[in-house]
Formats: C-alpha cells, sequence, structure tokens
C-alpha cells in the first residue's frame, strides 16, 4: 500500500515538473521566494491595524506562534524523524526532473515547510477576519506558494498535502487563542483609570 502511495505521488511530481514552460518557470521561481509577496504582506499589516488598532501587536504574535510552530513541527520534527529524500535529491529521479536555476533545496522533503508555514498563517488569518472573500483569496495564495514547490521538483505532491494539513491544524490551534486575546478589552477605561491612580 506504501509503495503505491509512493508511486502515485511520484507520478502526479513528475506530471506537473514535467510540464513546464519559461515563463512559468519564471512565476513559480518568484512566488516560491518571499521578496514578491512583500506587498501583500504589508497589505495584510495594513489591514490588521485598520481592523484591530492598539491590539494590531496581539495578531502579529498570532502570526509568529503560527509560523514558529508549523516550521518547528515540519522541519525540526518531522523532516529529520521520516528522512525522506526531496524527489532533487532521489538518485531514482536523476535526469528525469526539471529543475529552476538548479535549485534542488535542503536534503529531506517529508513535509513542505512552505505549505506548513503559509497554510498555518492563511488560516489564523481566515479565522480572525471571518470575511468571504479574503479567506477565499488567502487560501488560493497558500495554495499557489505550495505548489510551486511541486513545479519546481524540490516537493512530491504528498510532501505539500501533509504540509499543508500541519499548517491548517496549526492555525486553527493558534487562532482560537489569539482571538480569546482579541476578545479581552485590555485597553478599556477602568483598566486606564487604574494604571493612573497607581502613578
Amino acid at each position: 500500500m506504501i509503495e503505491k502511495l509512493k508511486s502515485i505521488d511520484t507520478n502526479l511530481l513528475l506530471a506537473i515538473n514535467g510540464h513546464h514552460y519559461d515563463w512559468l518557470d519564471t512565476a513559480m521561481w518568484y512566488i516560491s521566494g518571499n521578496l514578491i509577496w512583500v506587498p501583500l504582506y504589508l497589505a495584510l499589516l495594513a489591514a490588521i491595524i485598520y481592523k484591530y488598532r492598539l491590539k494590531f501587536w496581539i495578531v502579529l504574535i498570532g502570526i509568529a506562534l503560527a509560523i514558529f510552530i508549523a516550521d518547528q513541527v515540519s522541519s525540526g520534527i518531522i523532516k529529520p524523524l521520516v528522512g525522506r529524500l526531496r524527489p532533487s535529491h532521489e538518485p531514482s529521479l536523476a535526469g528525469m526532473l526539471h529543475q529552476v536555476h538548479d535549485y534542488s533545496g535542503g536534503l529531506f522533503g517529508f513535509v513542505s515547510s512552505h505549505a506548513a508555514n503559509t497554510f498555518a498563517v492563511a488560516v489564523l488569518l481566515m479565522q480572525i477576519f471571518r470575511n468571504r472573500i479574503f479567506t477565499i483569496c488567502i487560501l488560493i495564495w497558500a495554495s499557489v506558494v505550495s505548489f510551486s514547490r511541486i513545479y519546481l521538483g524540490v516537493h512530491y505532491p504528498g510532501d505539500v498535502l501533509c504540509g499543508a494539513l500541519i499548517g491548517i491544524l496549526t492555525g486553527f490551534a493558534v487562532s482560537y487563542f489569539t482571538e480569546k486575546a482579541l476578545a479581552k478589552d485590555i485597553f478599556s477605561t477602568e483598566e486606564k483609570n487604574s494604571r493612573y491612580i497607581q502613578y
């Protein structure tokens, strides 16, 4: 059964990675990076500040925590524990993959940290904003970033799917505590007055 799943995983990878074009190579290369997403990150920061005002830092801490947990679970625990080679390092696939800029990534690929991190942030923000259009857009963002890793030949589809699952679970867990923190009226008039009295 496991060998059958591995075979399906490899065939899907080769099918996706095998359909490549120069313009798509460039697009996926940048999508997989961080620089192209800076305007998005700034827009999200502005939206968070606009909606939560002085409480914006709670959301930022939630985002940082979600990324930390997802990254540590995927890269710090699962990758070295499972030890599954990335397709770009798999000897049996040598010469079969199309690699952009000879990029091969680290040694182990299960699970995808890109997928775990992006889906953790996407689900957290999805819960925080609770807007249908925003939810669709942020999940598309996480999916496209994750897909780029398969296209570049550095992850099997299974790596990405399992990484996304870890990210989704992390996002929901962190969003629970983030929403609890946001619900507390930490800037209430009573609290402010008590601070003034102390001084």
